[in-house]
């Protein structure tokens, strides 16, 4: 399976396959915004960042996947799975144990040299509220099922990571 794992990070096939399904799930939540009119709140928000983490990893290993290029990649892939997973937790806790401790902001906070609420606000204004439950399938609200997406990202990231010191046989270099 690792060596699987290696041959299919060298090909543009499986980072192509990953941006786009990271796009997917933003076109999802644009729907679930635009379209069903739900409100998202920062963490919404922040995830939908994360995101287009992932989505940005798969494009940049997808350049050119043979080279050492995708290592950074990897990275990126792996460390917005691990700041979506880290959010959606949050969130996931904000929301099934309400406090009043625990809330979120008012408005997003992204760095003055990168101000996405103002350059595509709607994509990233938040005007929800976090403790809300605005939509559930299968029990499991909107947050949980973030754990389960951003969860998989991750593994699948670890995975590929581990397997690049697995070289392809022989015989599959050939096979291209």
């Amino acid at each position: 399976m690792l060596r699987f794992l290696n041959r299919c990070s060298r090909g543009r096939g499986a980072w192509l396959l990953m941006a786009l399904t990271a796009f997917a799930f933003e076109l999802v939540a644009l729907y679930f915004q635009h379209v069903m009119l739900l409100k998202p709140c920062v963490l919404c928000i922040y995830q939908r960042s994360a995101l287009f983490g992932v989505m940005g990893a798969g494009l940049l290993g997808a350049i050119a996947p043979a080279t050492l290029l995708r290592y950074p990649a990897i990275f990126l892939w792996i460390y917005s799975a691990v700041e979506g997973l880290k959010l959606a937790w949050e969130h996931t806790n904000v929301m099934l144990h309400p406090s009043p401790f625990a809330v979120c902001d008012f408005f997003v906070n992204f760095p003055s040299w990168l101000p996405l609420d103002k350059w595509l606000p709607s994509v990233f204004v938040a005007y929800g509220d976090c403790a809300e439950r605005q939509w559930q399938f299968l029990s499991l609200v909107m947050p949980q099922w973030m754990l389960v997406i951003f969860g998989a990202f991750l593994v699948m990231g670890v995975l590929v990571l581990i397997a690049q010191p697995f070289k392809p046989k022989r015989r599959d270099l050939f096979s291209r």
